[in-house]
Protein backbone atom coordinates (compact mmCIF):
# COMPACT_ATOMS: atom_id res chain seq x y z
CA UNK A 1 0.00 0.00 0.00
CA UNK A 2 2.48 2.79 0.76
CA UNK A 3 3.74 2.48 -3.07
CA UNK A 4 -0.17 3.15 -4.10
CA UNK A 5 0.19 6.13 -1.63
CA UNK A 6 3.23 7.58 -3.60
CA UNK A 7 1.60 7.20 -6.65
CA UNK A 8 -1.14 9.35 -5.48
CA UNK A 9 1.55 12.23 -4.08
CA UNK A 10 3.60 11.97 -7.59
CA UNK A 11 0.28 13.02 -9.58
CA UNK A 12 -0.89 15.34 -7.25
CA UNK A 13 2.12 17.29 -8.00
CA UNK A 14 2.14 17.19 -11.74
CA UNK A 15 -1.85 18.46 -11.27
CA UNK A 16 -2.78 21.32 -13.95
CA UNK A 17 -3.82 24.56 -12.41
CA UNK A 18 -6.84 26.38 -14.56
CA UNK A 19 -6.17 29.75 -14.88
CA UNK A 20 -1.74 28.96 -14.39
CA UNK A 21 -1.59 26.13 -16.43
CA UNK A 22 -4.30 25.95 -18.83
CA UNK A 23 -7.68 28.09 -19.86
CA UNK A 24 -10.82 27.12 -21.85
CA UNK A 25 -11.39 28.34 -25.13
CA UNK A 26 -14.24 29.86 -26.14
CA UNK A 27 -15.33 26.73 -27.89
CA UNK A 28 -14.47 24.64 -25.48
CA UNK A 29 -10.93 23.45 -25.70
CA UNK A 30 -7.96 23.53 -23.10
CA UNK A 31 -5.47 25.79 -24.27
CA UNK A 32 -1.59 25.39 -22.00
CA UNK A 33 -0.47 28.49 -21.06
CA UNK A 34 3.73 29.81 -21.51
CA UNK A 35 4.08 28.93 -18.06
CA UNK A 36 3.00 25.30 -18.60
CA UNK A 37 4.76 24.96 -21.53
CA UNK A 38 7.88 26.07 -19.80
CA UNK A 39 7.42 24.03 -17.10
CA UNK A 40 7.18 20.83 -19.15
CA UNK A 41 10.72 22.32 -20.52
CA UNK A 42 10.45 21.30 -24.25
CA UNK A 43 8.10 21.54 -27.03
CA UNK A 44 5.68 19.12 -28.06
CA UNK A 45 5.53 20.79 -32.07
CA UNK A 46 2.04 20.40 -31.94
CA UNK A 47 1.69 24.38 -32.94
CA UNK A 48 0.49 25.82 -29.64
CA UNK A 49 -0.62 29.12 -29.61
CA UNK A 50 1.34 30.37 -26.39
CA UNK A 51 4.42 27.98 -27.36
CA UNK A 52 7.84 29.99 -26.01
CA UNK A 53 10.41 27.71 -28.21
CA UNK A 54 9.29 29.66 -31.64
CA UNK A 55 8.03 26.22 -33.00
CA UNK A 56 6.63 26.97 -36.55
CA UNK A 57 3.64 23.87 -37.70
CA UNK A 58 3.99 25.27 -40.60
CA UNK A 59 7.43 24.86 -41.72
CA UNK A 60 8.42 22.43 -39.13
CA UNK A 61 11.21 24.70 -37.21
CA UNK A 62 11.90 26.18 -34.15
CA UNK A 63 12.99 29.42 -34.88
CA UNK A 64 15.09 31.44 -31.92
CA UNK A 65 13.14 33.45 -29.55
CA UNK A 66 15.20 36.32 -27.74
Amino acid sequence: MPQNRFMKEQSNENKLIEGEDFYYTPEGYKCFTEKHHLKRGYCCKSGCRHCPYGYDKQTGEIKKIR
